[in-house]
């Protein structure tokens, strides 16, 4: 496999630093959070305003989203729960490339965040300048990239593709001769690769969060609880991967835990998918895989700095403020538009389920 494009060190140290100073919110007392839980309510009726929510961000928020009429889920769920919802105001509780991909699919809608601060390592690592002069390179080449990416690098795309389908569409478009490009996560990846046969050249990006677990960590863990199964993301690395019961996207995860009949369940992904986990299998204890880094000195210990960075305090202030608007150049969002729908009409074709 040839990982054709090696992030400069430069970037990679800069989206490290960055996910490692972004600042945490501050806990709040009961009282405070039954203050702002009613506030926020009161307000989305007042605004005419959805909450769509991210598995990954703090349960307070998930919970917010289920009891308001909300929804919890993977981005493209997020965006689409959006459009077919009444509400004229989407507020989308994640990060950034979500509030656009929402924004590209429900241009109509306003789409507020609680913090545009909230990046994505893997949208960071894939600036749009970069990608597309590496793409200009290859113009025989199809180009895929994962929904964990911005607007511009959708519109430069053929395609965009979501953890759960990866293989299938990667695996369609090698069956019609195709070579790709592919960007920007090098684990998921190299595991689409390796699933497919198919030709492949790979930017090498990486989550700040899936990027720690570790394989050896991993196997000693295994040792005190031989009778867990292991639940692994598959922007994971490769030996990690390779330790796993069941691989898979969020969704995929969730549904796993409940189905499977192991009492205890070791999870490779953002510690923020325990909430959704926990009520699809309350009777399951969830064991969260080891990383590179040990507490409190780690920054990215399975949880998404930038995830954390939502709280019930900007959510509110958004709501009070309209501020945090998403836009989208209209080129852009109809160029972007384009790939996203090669997806979909792709799994709604073959009854395939869109999950990151």
């Amino acid at each position: 496999m040839d990982l054709a494009y090696e992030v400069p060190q430069r970037l990679a140290d800069s989206i490290r630093e960055l996910a490692s100073k972004v600042e945490r919110p501050e806990t709040i007392s009961p009282e405070r959070e039954l203050e702002l839980t009613t506030r926020i309510k009161s307000l989305l009726d007042e605004k005419d305003a959805v909450l769509v929510v991210h598995y990954y961000v703090d349960e307070k928020l998930q919970y917010l989203a289920d009891i308001t009429g909300g929804h919890v889920a993977d981005s493209l769920s997020m965006a689409y729960f959006g459009r077919s919802h009444p509400a004229t105001t989407i507020v989308v509780v994640g990060v950034k490339f979500m509030g656009e991909t929402a924004k590209i699919i429900s241009p109509e809608k306003r789409v507020l965040m609680p913090d545009l601060h909230a990046d994505c390592s893997l949208d960071l690592a894939c600036p749009i300048d970069e990608f597309s002069v590496f793409c200009d390179q290859f113009p025989e080449r199809t180009v895929v990239v994962y929904a964990n990416t911005s607007a511009e690098v959708k519109a430069r795309a053929d395609w965009v593709v979501t953890s759960s389908n990866a293989v299938d569409i990667i695996s369609y478009l090698h069956s019609c001769g195709e070579k790709i490009i592919w960007a920007p996560d090098k684990h998921l990846g190299r595991y689409v690769q390796q699933q497919t046969g198919a030709d492949m050249l790979i930017w090498k990006g990486a989550c700040v969060v899936h990027d720690e677990f570790r394989e050896q960590e991993l196997k000693a863990l295994k040792l005190k609880h031989p009778n867990a199964k292991v639940l692994v993301h598959p922007e994971s690395p490769e030996g990690v991967v390779a330790l796993a019961d069941v691989v898979g996207s969020t969704t995929k995860l969730i549904n796993a835990a409940q189905t499977s009949k192991a009492n205890e369940l070791i999870v490779a992904t953002d510690l923020g998918i325990f909430y959704k986990m926990h009520q699809a299998a309350p009777d399951k204890q969830l064991i969260v895989a080891p990383t590179g880094g040990s507490s409190p000195t780690c920054s990215m210990c399975a949880h998404c700095p930038w995830m954390a960075i939502n709280s019930l305090e900007n959510l509110a202030r958004v709501l009070e403020t309209d501020a945090n608007e998403i836009h989208v150049e209209e080129n852009v969002r109809r160029d972007a538009l384009i790939s996203i729908q090669r997806m979909l009409d792709f799994s709604e074709s073959t009854h395939t389920k869109e999950a990151v």
